[in-house]
């Protein structure tokens, strides 16, 4: 110990993880929360998160506790790209003591239901559509809103929306993914013209179209091109919801 230090001179603290974890479902934007299983706000939902331990850091906890509460696998957990969205340290935030959470959040396809039964101060698991999410425990709210301007800004910058879309998929498609996030109408003519002058965004599937509905001819097909990030950024309208 440093000599003169004293650890006991301040008051002690804990230090949390808390995960926003998005999908894109059905065409809507889905988040993982749990409802809570003990007390504070028992019953309640929450994101996914909890204490971390003495000996572990806060990445290491929030993939942790995500495979604790979830039930997903270890193995899809480790795997994810977990982005830290910041902190969160106003004192009365947990009625327990006092608490700093660290947030993280993704935007991640493909993931499966979680288990039917949660781990930890998790009752159970379950992906919920953004739009019908109301209260949360805590200030998770704060976090999803401040998650979900991340996730947005996430696209207008990288090539992430493509991988929401089948291996081939129809300009019509990938609009669909940015609309759902965003939460907007987009111009169809407008988008595809970005999309297309964007190098490395997207490669057209020679010969490929898939009828699309309504009496038009056949929409081309696309396949995700080189690029992971977007120069220049695909910018949200002005307007737009956040």
């Amino acid at each position: 110990m440093t000599a003169g230090y004293d650890p006991y001179a301040f008051e002690p603290f804990a230090v949390t993880v808390d995960l926003a974890v998005f999908t894109v479902r059905d065409g809507a934007l889905h988040v993982l929360l749990i409802r809570r299983g003990q007390e504070p706000y028992a019953g309640a939902w929450a994101l996914p998160g909890g204490f971390v331990l003495p000996r572990e850091s806060a990445e290491t906890a929030a993939r942790r506790e995500l495979a604790e509460e979830t039930g997903l696998p270890e193995r899809l957990v480790a795997a994810l790209h977990l982005e830290q969205l910041r902190t969160y340290s106003e004192p009365d935030r947990d009625p327990r003591m006092r608490v700093v959470s660290v947030a993280f959040t993704a935007l991640v396809p493909d993931l499966p239901e979680p288990a039917a039964e949660g781990g930890g101060d998790a009752a159970h698991a379950r992906w919920l559509a953004v739009q019908d999410v109301s209260e949360l425990a805590f200030d998770h709210a704060v976090i999803l809103a401040d998650a979900r301007e991340r996730i947005g800004a996430k696209l207008e910058y990288t090539c992430l929306a493509t991988g929401f879309c089948p291996p081939e998929f129809t300009l019509g498609e990938l609009q669909s993914v940015y609309e759902t996030v965003w939460n907007t109408s987009l111009d169809r003519p407008n988008f595809r013209r970005k999309v297309l002058a964007t190098p490395g965004f997207v490669e057209a599937v020679p010969g490929a179209a898939r009828l699309t509905g309504g009496r038009g001819k056949p929409a081309a097909l696309y396949r995700p091109g080189p690029a992971t990030t977007l120069h220049p950024p695909l910018l949200r309208p002005e307007g737009s919801s956040r």
